[in-house]
């Protein structure tokens, strides 16, 4: 499928409060050409949200058109600075990339998440980054 890239874009200095999702990068498991890089996430606060970190390659509503296919964007250079706060589910940080074009240069630094019923957790898939400063729930770069 032939699509457009998504570059240089930054989220900064943002609250989400009791929101579906926070910091979500979605693609649609299909074939694509397209792309997003140099995406910057910083000093955000997480109130209460159901996905605070989120990348989903997989995403195929209802399985409709697109079970058993994967993702043809290619998800490069992601920087998430200074996030804190709740998450409203177990899994605060979840990145579920492409088998195909895994997420690349994905990189936290100084993320504090928690859950007020369980320790939180994270959900690695397909996925290569870094780690700085404190990040918690404990990782799975």
């Amino acid at each position: 499928m032939e699509e457009e890239g998504v570059q240089n874009v930054t989220v900064k200095n943002t609250v989400f409060k009791g929101t579906q999702n926070g910091l979500r990068i979605k693609s649609w498991a299909r074939p694509s050409n397209g792309f997003v890089k140099g995406v910057q996430f910083i000093d955000i606060v997480m109130q209460n949200v159901q996905n605070p970190i989120i990348i989903d390659q997989n995403y195929c509503p209802h399985n409709l058109n697109c079970p058993g296919q994967v993702s043809g964007v290619k998800i490069n250079d992601v920087l998430y600075q200074n996030i804190r706060g709740t998450s409203a589910t177990p899994v605060a940080i979840k990145f579920e990339c492409s088998t195909k074009y895994p997420c690349k240069g994905i990189k936290l630094q100084n993320v504090n998440l928690t859950n007020l019923k369980k320790v939180a957790q994270s959900s690695c898939a397909n996925v290569i980054g870094t780690t700085m400063g404190l990040v918690k729930p404990d990782n799975c770069l």
